[in-house]
Formats: structure tokens, C-alpha cells, sequence
């Protein structure tokens, strides 16, 4: 448990805000000091689309993976943030690119169909046209109702192109916008703010995993089936005591030679880091999980990460109330190694015994700290409803005074959040984490 005057995640919101609105401020104070557009149309175009390209360059900070904001805000809120911000720039990116044909065509008294393609016919405008154009192609295929029918792969295919709309929407910028190039200052800024933005992404997704792989070189030591469908394999590497892990994280598992270097998973650590190992457990639930159990001891690991903010960093009360559904035991079991003795309870939601991955392991570890474990059994289907809010005031009377940590599938967390919203445990004090990367 930790007593800090700011929590953790109240300190990464507040980073990400101030960032926004002091670049916002900049922007808009560079806009008013520019001068007007050619018309009043065209100068709300100009207005609409500055802000455009600041929703661009915190949709690379969202996405960067940087360390500190992960570890405060969690990898899944800030996609979840990511989504929301990438509509937003959809809607901003429609209406500047409607402003500006509007504009043009009202200055030039031509239809407005003429005008787009009389500016398309421009390089820096046909550059804008074709950015905005992957946008609404990535937005498409990202909504609920498209994203369902695409195989992961696909969709991630898709959503780089997103990369090559930002460097045709920078040059764009850079040939079309004045407010930008008014003032050293002004171009001072946009050259550092890119810079700031893109080098975060690189050194975020790219240079950070590269160097912490060659560094500590992580091999497979042991693959322990746990069930018929659920293995354990254990990571060692060099000097893995630097590795900056805790209990509760997840990391993105490659295995070279053993899976196409595109198939990647994101597994929780089953295990507290110790310094000499990690470990991961996974259910099959597709290719790539159900093929871990024949991966080869001794050969090559590619991680990423660690991730998450789903730790005990951001404990804030002595009791703790864990809850896991079916495989999400696994961060539950990490974070039971770096429990203190004392008020611990956790929920364990599967259909049957047969189905808890980790029993005797998470049983043990409850029992030595003296507290106490709850496997709840049963098919919702058939009436088994222990999240409702009622049955957890009966198993847990004391849950309005507890950290929760909340870990399982999508449908079961929706239901446990909010019942603890219905019994009043404060948003501060309850903890999830959802699976998935998009």
C-alpha cells in the first residue's frame, strides 16, 4: 500500500491534460496572431484543422507505450482513449477538408465538386486529400460492427497504414499552413512538438523493446503443462533482476521460428518477477496460445513491455478484494506473491473446478497469508449470478473499504464494475484490466 499526496493515475490524467491544453492554448494564440484566411470560411477551415493536427500528434503519445504513463493509466484505457480521440480526428479532419472546398468554391463562385477537384489537381492539397481519405478507411474498418468480422491481423494491417496518412498529413502542413511559419517562434514550436511526438512513438515502440531484447537476451527455460489446455512457460534471460517488472503486468510474447514474427499475445505474468525468471500461463484459446505448449526449450523469446498499471502501486487501503474470471487468475496470482499477511479475499469465476488454472498454487497462497478464497462455480446461464451486487455484499460485507482488482473476460468485468459501482466503492479504489490490444 502506498500513501503519495497525488495517486498514480490522477498524475497521468493530469500530465495528459496539461499537455493538451497548454499545446492548445500555443495553437490557438499562433492562430490568432497569424492573420485571417482568404475568406471567413477558409479561416474556421485554417482554425478546425490546427486542432486536427494536435489530435494527431496525442493520438502517437496515447499509442507510444511510454513507460511512466503505462504504468499509471494502463495500456487498455489509454486504447480506449486512442479510439476516442481517432473518431474525434475523423469528424475534425471531415469538416476542415469540407470548410476549405466551401471556402474555395464561395471564392471562387464554382461549384463545390469543381473546386475539390481543381484542389486536388494542387500537390500540398492532393496530400491532404489522400491523408484524409486512409483516415476514413482505418475509421471504417475500426468500428464495432466491421472489427468483429476482421481477424486481428487484418485490422492491424489496416491501422498502420494510419502511419503513412501522418507523414503525408505532416507534409501537407508544411506546404499549406502559414500559421506554422509566421514567427520563429511559431515554427520553432511545430518542428519540436513533431519531433517530441514522433521520437515518443519510436523510442516507445520501437528502440525501448529492441534494446531491453538484446540486453537480456530471454530464452524458453521450461514449458510445464498446468491442464489440457492450459500451459505454463517460464522466460529466463540476463540480468533480469533490471528488468522492470512487478506482479500484476502483462508483456507481448513472440516466439522467432516457433510463430510468424506478426503473431504476437499479450499473457499477464502468472508469477512475481524474482529477478531469474518469468512466467506466463495461457489458456488456448486461438493458434498462437495453443501452440505454446510445443515451443521449444531453449529457443529465442521477443518481449514487449512490461504493461499495465493493473499493480499494487496503486493500493490505497490495508484490505484487498481480488477478483478473477477463468484465466484472468493469472495477474491475481502475481500480485497474492506481493501481498502482505493480512485482509486479502479473492473471487475465482469459473464454470467448474475443473476449470481453475492455478488452484492449488493460489490456494496455498491465500492460506499463508491467512486469508480468504471464494471459487465460485457455475454457468450464468443456469442462474449462477455472483457479481450481482447483493451476492458480493454477502461474500465481501466490508467491500465498500477494500481495494478491488477486477481481471476477466470483458462481459464478467462489465457486470463486477458495475455492481461496485452500485455499492458505492469509489472509482479510486477499484482496479481492472481488460484483454486485448485493440
Amino acid at each position: 500500500m502506498r500513501h503519495r499526496p497525488v495517486p498514480p493515475a490522477a498524475a497521468g490524467r493530469g500530465a495528459l491534460w496539461i499537455f493538451v491544453l497548454v499545446n492548445l492554448v500555443i495553437v490557438e494564440a499562433l492562430f490568432l496572431t497569424a492573420g485571417t484566411g482568404k475568406n471567413g470560411v477558409l479561416t474556421v477551415a485554417k482554425f478546425v484543422g490546427l486542432h486536427a493536427a494536435v489530435l494527431m500528434l496525442f493520438q502517437l503519445l496515447l499509442v507510444a507505450r511510454l513507460p511512466w504513463l503505462d504504468r499509471r493509466i494502463g495500456m487498455d484505457r489509454l486504447t480506449v482513449w486512442h479510439r476516442w480521440a481517432g473518431f474525434t480526428l475523423l469528424w475534425t479532419i471531415l469538416t476542415h477538408a469540407v470548410l476549405v472546398v466551401l471556402g474555395y468554391a464561395l471564392l471562387d463562385g464554382a461549384p463545390m465538386v469543381k473546386t475539390f477537384f481543381a484542389l486536388a489537381g494542387v500537390p500540398a492539397s492532393l496530400l491532404g486529400i489522400c491523408a484524409a481519405t486512409i483516415v476514413v478507411v482505418v475509421a471504417a474498418v475500426s468500428a464495432r460492427s466491421v472489427r468483429r468480422r476482421l481477424r486481428y491481423e487484418t485490422w492491424h494491417g489496416v491501422h498502420l497504414l494510419l502511419y503513412l496518412a501522418l507523414g503525408l498529413a505532416f507534409v501537407h502542413q508544411l506546404l499549406e499552413t502559414t500559421t506554422f511559419s509566421s514567427s520563429v517562434f511559431a515554427t520553432a514550436y511545430w518542428w519540436v512538438l513533431w519531433l517530441f511526438a514522433f521520437g515518443a512513438l519510436v523510442a516507445g515502440r520501437i528502440v525501448l523493446p529492441l534494446w531491453r531484447n538484446a540486453y537480456h537476451r530471454f530464452r524458453v527455460s521450461a514449458v510445464v503443462p498446468e491442464a489440457e489446455d492450459v500451459v505454463s512457460v517460464y522466460v529466463t534471460g540476463r540480468r533480469l533482476d533490471r528488468f522492470p517488472a512487478r506482479a500484476g503486468q502483462f508483456c507481448i510474447w513472440r516466439f522467432p521460428g516457433h510463430n510468424r514474427w506478426w503473431l504476437a499475445n499479450p499473457f499477464s505474468l502468472s508469477a512475481a518477477p524474482d529477478g531469474r525468471s518469468l512466467r506466463l500461463t495461457a489458456k488456448a484459446a486461438g493458434t498462437a496460445s495453443a501452440g505454446l505448449r510445443h515451443v521449444p526449450v531453449g529457443s529465442r523469446v521477443f518481449v514487449e513491455g512490461p504493461y499495465g498499471a493493473f499493480t499494487s502501486v496503486h493500493r490505497t487501503r490495508p484490505g484487498a478484494l481480488l477478483i478473477a474470471g477463468g484465466v484472468g487468475i493469472t495477474p491475481i496470482r502475481a500480485l497474492l506473491e506481493e501481498e502482505p499477511a493480512g485482509d486479502v479475499v479473492v473471487l475465482h469465476r469459473v464454470r467448474g473446478e475443473a476449470d481453475a488454472v492455478l488452484a492449488d498454487e493460489v490456494r496455498t497462497l491465500v492460506a499463508d497469508r491467512g486469508g480468504r478464497l471464494h471459487l465460485l462455480t457455475g454457468r450464468t446461464s443456469e442462474g449462477a449470478t455472483p457479481f450481482a451486487p447483493d451476492a458480493l455484499r454477502a461474500l465481501v460485507p466490508d467491500i465498500a473499504e477494500r481495494d478491488v482488482y477486477v481481471c476477466g473476460p470483458p462481459a464478467m468485468t462489465s457486470a463486477v464494475l458495475a455492481a461496485l459501482r452500485e455499492l458505492d466503492v469509489p472509482a479510486r479504489r477499484v482496479h481492472s484490466e481488460r484483454f486485448g490490444l485493440a
